[in-house]
């Protein structure tokens, strides 16, 4: 605030917004303590996947303006989130987690990404991970 960044500021707000309403809506479905640190790292992610869905329709449309503010409140976002994963390591992650679930086919494609969710929240991209299993079992 002492800044004066606005575009910091709106998007901090947002980010605390988004975490109180998920928070009242976990308390009142019973959780005691709220939402866990795993379900932020999931709302932080989900923010960060729409603006770039948002930038690639600006994009299109000629926006470039629109586009680059979609960009600075994903860098905002971003700070906040663990270091994410590159391909390389994505790929290791996933060959581990077939590895230890004994993954053998495309069948098992649902249970290594529920495992790799639970293990990598907030950390990989998902849609590129979910590529990468359907690779590894298909093969």
């Amino acid at each position: 605030m002492k800044s004066k960044d606005k575009r910091k500021l709106s998007t901090l707000r947002l980010i605390i917004a988004t975490l109180q309403d998920r928070d009242l809506a976990a308390r009142d479905k019973g959780a005691d303590e709220g939402i866990s640190d795993d379900e932020i790292l999931q709302m932080l992610t989900t923010m960060v996947r729409q603006r770039k869905d948002s930038i690639a329709a600006y994009e299109k449309g000629g926006r470039i303006d629109l586009a680059a503010a979609e960009q600075e409140e994903i860098d905002i976002i971003s700070e906040y989130l663990p270091k994410q994963f590159d391909e390389g390591e994505t790929r290791e992650a996933v060959s581990k987690t077939i590895e230890d679930i004994d993954a053998a086919g495309l069948k098992d494609m649902g249970r290594t990404m529920a495992e790799l969710k639970s293990k990598y929240a907030g950390r990989m991209d998902f849609s590129k991970a979910s590529a990468i299993v359907k690779e590894m079992l298909g093969a």
